[in-house]
């Protein structure tokens, strides 16, 4: 029997991430505090974060495999939430105009009694220089108020950089999808082996 697959997280972005590999899962609010402790570095909160969601949700879940995740952003040192408001978000793009933002995204695999995976994934997004009339149009066009940083990479937020870096593209929207899949055929879960034989 195929043990089931449970997402620690409630985030519409991961959901929609997950739901391109085609395989069966639920979802389940891991009710983690995400406030950073004193000292704590953006990629040793969103590493902590990622565990602590995965095992609050493997508790209540112990038969099942449970992806948990978490996305901290950086610039200049600083980390950057989720704005909230559009005040906030017009406040946070005119930050990142013209520089560098670094999104530590973290996830961790597990299922009681079986090892779990972990893996943080580094992406850099260079903005371009905006401009305070193209803040303020785009944060009315995206209403990006619940993405950290500001912006929806896949959607219009696009418009705002000049490159990324990354290894995985999907990383930037909060689930590496490179490094999950790999982690699931490990535990089991791989699409590609329901698919019939090509003739």
């Amino acid at each position: 029997m195929t043990a089931s697959l449970v997402l620690a997280s409630t985030s519409p972005y991961r959901r929609q991430l997950l739901e391109r590999l085609r395989l069966p899962f639920t979802t389940a609010s891991p009710r983690v505090d995400e406030l950073p402790r004193p000292g704590e570095s953006p990629r040793a909160l969103a590493q902590r974060l990622a565990i602590a969601k995965a095992e609050a949700v493997a508790k209540l879940n112990p038969a099942a495999w449970v992806i948990g995740a978490d996305q901290v952003a950086e610039c200049d040192d600083d980390i950057l939430g989720k704005p909230g408001t559009a005040d906030n978000a017009r406040m946070q793009l005119s930050v990142c105009s013209g520089r560098v933002v670094t999104f530590h995204t973290a996830v961790r695999l597990m299922k009681q009694g079986d090892e779990a995976l972990t893996h943080v994934d580094v992406t850099r997004v260079k903005f371009r220089v905006l401009t305070s009339e193209e803040i303020e149009r785009y944060v009315e066009l995206d209403q990006p108020l619940d993405c950290a940083g500001s912006f929806r990479s896949e959607g219009l937020g696009i418009v705002l950089f000049e490159r990324i870096e990354t290894d995985d593209p999907t990383a930037l929207v909060g689930l590496p999808l490179l490094w999950v899949a790999n982690g699931l055929r490990k535990a089991g879960f791989d699409p590609l082996t329901r698919l019939p034989q090509c003739l």
